[in-house]
């Protein structure tokens, strides 16, 4: 067979970060549609997320999103519910920080959404500790 000479392949594309800080039009929610904000990513293209209506489902990943657009926790996302399931939902869009806000600014998301805030310690949170050194 004949050796491949072209430039491509997937070291070459590995660099390549497409549609990276491109301004897109704000999606908004339709009807069997709902914002929710990730909770806790399971693993397998699949995650727990809070929808802004009060109920936690359990969302998967769509093939399109896999690999290319990485979701964390805390990331506000738009999913599509299912009908005949109203535990699980599936992830159509994630939104950046700029239009989470946007959102927040229309109404959209209630106020007591958080955007990129976790509850773990942030860097400007300092723990002290002591230590007797002459116990030992």
């Amino acid at each position: 067979m004949p050796k491949n000479k072209g430039k491509g392949g997937k070291t070459r594309r590995r660099g390549k970060n497409e549609g990276d800080g491109v301004k897109r039009e704000l999606v908004f929610k339709e009807d069997g549609q709902e914002y929710a904000q990730v909770l806790k990513m399971l693993g397998n293209g699949r995650l727990e997320a809070q929808c802004f209506d009060g109920i936690k489902r359990l969302g998967t990943i769509r093939g399109k999103m896999r690999k290319k657009v990485w979701i964390n926790v805390g990331d506000i996302v738009l999913i599509g519910l299912r009908e005949f399931q109203d535990e699980k939902c599936d992830v159509i869009l994630k939104y950046s920080a700029d239009e989470a806000r946007n959102l927040k600014a229309y109404g959209e998301l209630p106020d007591t959404a958080k955007i990129n805030e976790t509850d773990g310690p942030e860097e400007g949170d300092d723990i002290d500790f002591e230590f007797d050194v002459d116990e030992i």
